[in-house]
C-alpha cells in the first residue's frame, strides 16, 4: 500500500460526490451503497504522489474522488508513456482486480488528490451480491481495450505533429475550460509530461509546441497551454473515435 494520509468520514465523501464513479456504481440501493462505503479507505496524496507502482502487488483498486492522476508505463529505455489521465469519479487499478497479480503500470497524481482504496477480496464479494456492478465494470474494461487499440495504431502510424495535437485535444476535452484567451487545458503540464502522452521525445514536443505557437494556434503562458485555434488543432489531430479518458466531462 502507498504511503498517504488516511482520511475519516468515508460516508460523507460519498454522499457529497456527484460522479457515481464513472457510472459503475450508479443507481445502487441504499443498503448496497452503505455496503460499498464500508469497504472504502480514503487516502490523500500531494502533487506528484505515487498511488501504486509497476510490479507492486495488487491488493485492490482505487477511485479518484478529487484531483488529477496519470497512468503511465516505463519502457525498457527508461522513458515513460502516459496511457491515460483520470479526473474525479474515475477508477484505477481495476484491471488487476480479478487476476490478483501485480500492477503493470504506475499511477501518479498531477495535483493534490483524494482517492479511496477498495480491497480486492471485499470488492469481489460485493460484486457477487451485485452482478449489475460487475457487468458495468466489464463494459468499462471492454471499452478501454478499444481505446488502447486505437492508441497502438496512433503510436505506430501518426506523425509527431499529429500525436502532439491529439494529446492537446484530449487534454482540452478532458480537463479544459473556455477562457478569453482560448481553450485552457486546465492543468500545468511540463513539456516532458506532454511528450509522454504523445509518445514522442521531450525535444520533439517542445519543437512542435513552438511551431504551433509561431502559427498562432496555441499560447504558452508559463507551464500552461492554451489552445487559441481549436479547429486547427482538430484538423491536425485527425482524432480517432475514442478518448484518452474513459469518462470525459
Amino acid at each position: 500500500m502507498p504511503e498517504a494520509k488516511v482520511q475519516p468520514r468515508t460516508a460523507d465523501i460519498c454522499e457529497r460526490c456527484p460522479h457515481a464513479c464513472s457510472g459503475i456504481f450508479a443507481d445502487l440501493s441504499e443498503p448496497a451503497r452503505q455496503e460499498l462505503t464500508s469497504l472504502l479507505r480514503p487516502m490523500e496524496f500531494e502533487s506528484g504522489g505515487t498511488i501504486f507502482r509497476e510490479g507492486m502487488p495488487a491488493f485492490g483498486m482505487y477511485i479518484l474522488c478529487r484531483g488529477k492522476v496519470k497512468i503511465a508505463k516505463r519502457t525498457r529505455g527508461g522513458h515513460a508513456q502516459i496511457l491515460k489521465l483520470l479526473g474525479p469519479g474515475e477508477i484505477l487499478g481495476e484491471k488487476t482486480m480479478f487476476d490478483g497479480e501485480t500492477y503493470t503500470c504506475y499511477a501518479k497524481t498531477l495535483e493534490p488528490s483524494l482517492v479511496v482504496f477498495i480491497p480486492r477480496e471485499g470488492f469481489l464479494l460485493f460484486l457477487r451480491r451485485h452482478p449489475e456492478v460487475a457487468l458495468r465494470l466489464l463494459e468499462r474494461l471492454s471499452r478501454e481495450s478499444k481505446v488502447f487499440g486505437d492508441r497502438l495504431v496512433e503510436i505506430t502510424s501518426r506523425s509527431a505533429r499529429e500525436r502532439v495535437a491529439r494529446a492537446l485535444l484530449e487534454l482540452a476535452q478532458a480537463f479544459g475550460e473556455e477562457t478569453p484567451e482560448g481553450w485552457d487545458l486546465g492543468v500545468e503540464l511540463p513539456r516532458g509530461e506532454l511528450a509522454e502522452m504523445a509518445g514522442v521525445s521531450t525535444e520533439t514536443a517542445i519543437r512542435v509546441l513552438s511551431e504551433l505557437k509561431e502559427r498562432g494556434i496555441v499560447a504558452l503562458p508559463g507551464k500552461r497551454i492554451v489552445i487559441v485555434k481549436p479547429d486547427e488543432v482538430r484538423a491536425l489531430a485527425h482524432p480517432f473515435r475514442t478518448f484518452l479518458r474513459e469518462n470525459p466531462a
